[in-house]
């Protein structure tokens, strides 16, 4: 039986396991990616390990998340990044690079390669045909120093496409149909691999635009074949040698086979406050907008700039609408800049931002109270974008433009005959805003340089005997990670300081769950099903961790975000019995007897609810590995402990 692509990236690059669905495999990692908000307490572990130099082929610092410098923090952070990046083996790209996953797609991504990346959305390689994930900053940081990089080996999803769009429909539009049919849920423990003749009438940026929001499936990954269109994006970045052919084996099999006729679709939006609330703009109406937001990693390729573009020639924004546009790198913003299109969106109306991630990260452009914000990006969770009462859609480019001019949610297709997109045959290479290593003897004499709002990494301890707490929180289903530890401009800053950040976890489900946790000294959260979805941030482990949580029940787990609870030595467990949920309460006393022994031996774990004097039983999926780490007290100590 042949192998689909997912298969053999995965049989390439392993080096510990067997390629059976649902066992722990390790894969070497050939480049490795952060970017800020994530980047400094990757890199704070990467210096904790104790390794001089990073082992990885590449590895690459970005600036693009926490560019709004209101004080000296965001600063700090990155001149500590790239101090680091200069004397551990890291090219740093500047702020004003570009954001992370739209720079590496165009300069450094190379198909066959491994990728991972203390951001969820690093999933966008595969537009290229890389097997590229999202991680926690502790396994980043491990992958640099030449560590395994430790997965559940996943099924593997065809998404078969057939035909071709239909003029003003969207690689968005695929990827919301997508949604629409599999649910935030419905790729957990799955690789999702493009295929069909439909995958040809695609670019690489089309592509990516998919691949990227395969990370609100819950996805492992999504990938794309490597071909002849994939060439010629590489060519066209002078990276015409770093392309490979990777195709499926014509007898190639599948877990499961999904159909979608791209003739068929039109556009499509997802509502609030959820990205697979999907329904077709003519369904939703000619709903009032007040703002629009056209960039982030989904959408902000010079091809959808070209389109926006293209829309907004020779007329005005509406009045009542608000239109910002952030190209997303150093590279689009030149070539927009030169062919005459980024004044063409001026002279519409439109305010150009930096390439960076901005509004998608809550960095600014919140909408006004109770606005509607049509925005290009990934996500929108209910406050994400900082109005904690604002409607935001997710649609594409052509839905953002058309909406911007006339004031009301509008299917582009009114808008008569689409205009006709031409790509250059080259792209502008400039590679000047990314900054070399120093040579190993260079680095000898490198200081890394820490600001005052820079904190250490909280301490964890090894496993107790048993653990008695009370459950100090206990909330529903899709709890993302943007509920556990909110983004924006006023939070993102501190994501060094975690005792500082340790004030707004929880916030918008319990204003004062720090303060009941440091009350406690200890406690255990009770959670519903997909718990942990959306961002990659480790900070939503590290800051229970500090707040004393020693375990998180829950009805299911989002994958990266369980792995992130191992590192930090929280213990996941799910309910044996899902109806068991419902009979805890906030403030019941909990009991993990012998629970050391039992993790150790991978035994059956009782939950003692002593308030109520009954006994749940609880599951763990955990791997021998995962075993070890929690009972050292998470990776840090594991790697620690390992490596002497």
């Amino acid at each position: 039986m042949g192998y689909n692509i997912a298969q053999k990236l995965i049989s390439s690059h392993l080096l510990s396991g067997e390629m059976k669905v649902g066992s722990e495999i390790g894969l070497r990692i050939d480049q490795t990616l952060t970017q800020d908000a994530t980047g400094t307490m990757a890199y704070l572990e990467f210096e904790a390990m104790g390794v001089e130099r990073v082992k990885t082929e590449l590895s690459v610092a970005y600036i693009d998340h926490n560019t709004l410098q209101t004080g000296f923090e965001n600063a700090d952070d990155h001149r500590f990044i790239q101090s680091c990046a200069r004397k551990r083996g890291v090219r740093f790209s500047r702020p004003g690079n570009g954001i992370c996953h739209q720079v590496h797609l165009e300069r450094f991504g190379v198909p066959g390669k491994t990728l991972i990346g203390s951001d969820s959305h690093t999933p966008t390689g595969g537009g290229i045909g890389m097997l590229a994930m999202g991680a926690g900053g502790l396994d980043v940081a491990v992958a640099m120093g030449g560590g395994a990089y430790y997965i559940t080996m996943p099924k593997v999803t065809l998404i078969r496409l057939e035909g071709q769009l239909k003029p003003w429909v969207a690689a968005k539009d695929i990827i919301l149909k997508v949604l629409s049919i599999m649910s935030v849920k419905g790729g957990v423990g799955k690789i999702i691999e493009y295929g069909g003749e439909g995958v040809k009438t695609l670019s690489v940026p089309e592509r990516a635009t998919i691949t990227n929001m395969g990370a609100e499936l819950g996805a492992t990954t999504s990938v794309f074949p490597s071909d002849d269109i994939t060439k010629a994006f590489l060519k066209a970045q002078d990276r015409e040698k770093d392309w490979i052919e990777l195709l499926p084996d014509p007898d190639a099999q599948y877990d499961e086979i999904i159909t979608i006729d791209l003739s068929e679709l039109e556009p499509m939006a997802a509502m609030p406050h959820m990205p697979d609330n999907v329904k077709t703009v003519a369904e939703i109406g000619p709903i009032k907008v007040d703002q629009v937001c056209i960039g982030s990693c989904t959408n902000s390729s010079l091809f959808d700039m070209l389109k926006v573009a293209a829309i907004l020639k020779g007329k005005t924004v509406h009045p009542n609408v608000s239109l910002s546009i952030a190209p997303g790198s150093k590279q689009v913003l030149n070539m927009l800049s030169l062919n005459g299109a980024l004044s063409e969106m001026i002279s519409a109306g439109a305010r150009i931002l930096e390439s960076a991630c901005g509004p998608c990260i809550g960095m600014g452009q919140s909408p006004n109270s109770m606005g509607i914000s049509l925005r290009t990006f990934n996500r929108n969770f209910e406050g994400r974008s900082g109005t904690a009462d604002a409607g935001i859609f997710l649609v594409s480019p052509e839905v953002a433009a058309a909406s911007a001019l006339t004031g009301v949610l509008t299917d582009p297709r009114t808008l008569g005959e689409m205009p006709k997109i031409t790509m250059p045959s080259s792209f502008i290479v400039n590679d000047n805003f990314v900054l070399m290593p120093a040579t190993p003897e260079e680095a000898k004499d490198v200081e890394v340089i820490y600001g005052p709002n820079i904190k250490p990494f909280p301490s964890s301890e090894a496993m107790p005997e048993s653990i008695i707490a009370k459950a100090v929180l206990k909330v529903g289903d899709n709890i993302t990670t943007d509920h556990i530890m909110p983004a924006g401009a006023k939070i993102l800053p501190y994501r060094s300081n975690i005792p500082y950040l340790s004030k707004f976890c929880f916030r918008q489900c319990d204003e004062n769950f720090a303060e009941h946790c440091k009350q406690a000294g200890k406690g255990i959260i009770i959670g519903g099903a997909n718990y942990g979805q959306g961002s990659s941030r480790e900070h939503a482990a590290l800051v229970p961790l500090y707040l004393g949580i020693k375990a998180v029940i829950t009805k299911s787990f989002a994958r990266i975000h369980c792995a992130n609870l191992v590192n930090s030595g929280i213990i996941p467990f799910t309910f044996a019995n899902a109806e068991d949920y419902e009979k805890i309460n906030v403030g019941d006393e909990l009991c993990l007897d012998n629970i050391r022994s039992i993790i150790k031996d991978n035994g059956k774990v009782i939950l003692k609810n002593i308030t109520r004097s009954e006994e749940y039983v609880l599951d763990y999926d955990l791997s021998p590995r995962q075993r070890d780490i929690l009972l050292a007290g998470g990776l840090l100590d594991y790697t620690r402990e390992n490596s002497k």
